[in-house]
């Protein structure tokens, strides 16, 4: 199944995001460009899911999480920030062997917070919606 998870992505123009650490054991995460933007999606696997079955929330967090702070990144050029506030918002349980898909938005941004907003779909069905805000922070 993730092998075919994955020829779906590729045929359809994704590539994958190279990762490190506790998100690399999430992913992989996948991105292709649209516009002056990315769009992200992950394939759900067994290891995603809760006791019942279902995808678990903390997968859906941190999948919106780090495509609304890759959003920021891309958007003000700054590599380095932080996640200040996340809100998130489970609207319906996502099923394992469904690809997410998250499509950020920057709200607005300022000299040093950036407000981002992503919906998680799965198709056409909203799973889960998120509002993010990111601290540029100085380079280290």
């Amino acid at each position: 199944m993730i092998d075919k998870a994955a020829a779906k992505l590729k045929s359809d123009g994704w590539a994958i995001v190279e990762t490190t650490g506790f998100i690399h054991l999430i992913g992989p995460l996948w991105q292709r460009a649209v516009g002056d933007g990315y769009e992200y999606a992950l394939a759900t696997q067994d290891k995603h899911h809760n006791r019942r079955g279902l995808v678990q929330g903390g997968v859906l967090m941190t999948f919106a999480d780090r495509t609304c702070g890759m959003t920021a990144r891309h958007v003000t050029g700054r590599q380095t920030m932080a996640t200040i506030q996340l809100d998130v918002h489970f609207v319906e349980a996502g099923k394992i062997g469904e690809i997410l898909i998250s499509r950020p938005r920057v709200v607005r941004a300022t000299r040093s917070l950036i407000f981002v907003s992503t919906e998680v779909t799965v198709d056409k069905r909203c799973i889960a919606m998120a509002n993010g805000v990111f601290k540029i922070l100085r380079s280290e």
